[in-house]
């Protein structure tokens, strides 16, 4: 081999010697980092378990109008019991005392005022309002302290406390139907902590701060039932934790002072929901009522719109625009009983989930329309129609039979009522100051074989037929069944209203 092919050679392998070296370097780091590699173990990013852990959305984050409006349009359909809620609630705080608003309804806060009997035909402040019991209501702010309500001896008569918290849902099983005995107890909020004093029976807790408490009392329609319950009425009375003494009181509910009744504007109920104002008070409704198990989110998702809202005043005023058109759109065609709840048969709709409503959001808002502060299906089951059996509007211009086969009466243990309100679902003054008909009116005449048909129109069906007869306004009506304390037949769908037939 010549020199200059060995120096060739030495150079060559110096070369590769380097080279040697540097990639033994680079091999060095190399497996220090596949090293780690192999050591390294991949790292879960973890999965959220409880709704606290799981992001909502990103403040800050644009929004077009299109969104705003779609989540607008949610929240109105989603926030209008609530709301509605909170403003009676407020209209009540105002009553200096427990009276009559309007010498017609009772209003009172912390405590509660009583009808002495039916209520009144003339009031238009309630939708929906029946005259089979006598009626209690009051407002009461749980985070301030308990309510100690008291339960007198009915004997065998039909009653209920219903008790609502802030979303419409009843809270409590106080009545004829759970054996409720005899007694005082106690309502607290969600946070009470306190110890049960002696003397109290039981306590039932509210969701939220904010309940609504509507004693019934069943009173038939006789002059001696009605004198009959006042003993009883004058025991049913709420006041608050600081009060007890341990003695059962007694309030003659029959001098309470009237107040003057809000102006209310347009036709039917009064107005509790204004679409105008009604995302100026979401936001606090909303801190007052907590959301339900699975509400996190879209607590969260409503959030953004309205923190989004208060800093831009282009985004509320979009917000404010799409509750006109909901309100006109979606919360008033629920005053339509074909947009309650579910068939019931022969034309008739019925609830299903009423004041059990949990994330029923369609039917408690309809339901806060139409008729609010259902109770309880197994407390009252309702029934209602705005249509004959052919599906034509019901009209006061003629006359309809509503017949109940021998043995077909509402099957119940407590009582059942048919009432007919106007086309705002309120009662219809009329000569005979009648506006329902049921188990309270004993001189129901019944057919000969056994059946029993009611009327309902403007005209009489014959002063043979009176004494079943409802009298209708000269227009558009709706007809309505309550069924106290309803046998199975009736909560399972077996048992069936009657077909409505127009008298040709």
């Amino acid at each position: 081999m010549s020199t200059e092919s060995c120096a060739a050679s030495r150079g060559y392998y110096r070369v590769k010697e380097t080279d040697r070296r540097s990639l033994t370097v680079l091999l060095g780091v190399g497996a220090a980092f596949l090293l780690l590699a192999g050591n390294a173990q991949a790292q879960q990013v973890a999965i959220p378990t409880t709704a606290s852990e799981v992001p909502g959305p990103a403040s800050g984050t644009a929004m077009t109008t299109a969104y705003v409006q779609s989540v607008g349009r949610m929240a109105y359909l989603w926030g209008w019991p609530l709301v509605n809620m909170a403003n009676r609630g407020n209209a009540f705080s105002k009553a200096p005392e427990p009276g009559l608003m309007g010498g017609l309804i009772p209003i009172a806060f912390n405590r509660n005022a009583m009808l002495t009997g039916y209520i009144s035909p003339d009031q238009t402040f309630i939708a929906c309002p029946n005259q089979d019991v006598a009626y209690g209501a009051g407002f009461m702010t749980l985070d301030k302290e308990p309510i100690v309500f008291q339960v007198p001896d009915f004997g065998d008569r039909f009653w209920v406390y219903a008790h609502y918290d802030a979303r419409t849902d009843e809270f409590s099983e106080i009545g004829k139907a759970y054996g409720t005995k005899p007694g005082f107890y106690m309502m607290v909020g969600p946070n009470w902590k306190g110890e049960t004093p002696a003397g109290i029976t039981a306590v039932v807790r509210s969701s939220t701060s904010l309940a609504f408490v509507v004693p019934r009392i069943f009173i038939d329609d006789s002059a001696e039932d009605q004198k009959a319950v006042q003993p009883v009425i004058s025991q049913i009375v709420y006041y608050p934790l600081s009060e007890f003494d341990g003695k059962m009181r007694s309030k003659d509910w029959s001098k309470l002072p009237h107040f003057p009744t809000p102006k209310t504007t347009g036709k039917g109920e009064a107005s509790w929901v204004n679409p105008e104002t009604f995302f100026d008070e979401l936001p606090a409704v909303m801190k007052s009522v907590p959301p339900l198990p699975g509400e996190e989110a879209l607590y969260n998702w409503i959030g953004s719109v309205l923190d989004a809202a208060a800093k831009d005043p282009k985004i509320m005023q979009t917000l404010k625009a799409t509750a006109v058109g909901a309100e006109h759109e979606m919360i008033s065609p629920f005053l339509r009983w074909s947009n309650n709840g579910r068939a019931a048969g022969n034309g008739w709709n019925s609830p299903v989930n009423n004041a059990q409503w949990g994330t029923d959001y369609l039917n408690r808002t309809a339901s806060a329309k139409s008729n609010m502060y259902d109770n309880r299906p197994e407390e009252t089951k309702y029934i209602y129609t705005d249509n004959d059996s052919q599906g034509k509007q019901l009209n006061g211009n003629n006359t309809y039979t509503i017949t109940f086969g021998k043995g077909q009466l509402p099957p119940v243990k407590g009582f059942w009522s048919l009432t007919l309100y106007n086309d705002v679902h309120l009662f219809h003054p009329n000569a005979l100051k009648r506006n329902s008909l049921g188990t309270k009116n004993k001189n129901l005449k019944y057919n000969t074989d056994g059946s029993l048909t009611l009327y309902a129109g403007a005209r009489t069906p014959g002063k043979d037929k009176e004494s079943n007869w409802l009298p209708a306004p000269s227009g558009p009506f709706s007809l309505y069944i309550r069924a106290y304390w309803a046998d199975k037949a009736i909560l399972d769908g077996t048992w069936q209203p009657p077909a409505i037939a127009t008298v040709k």
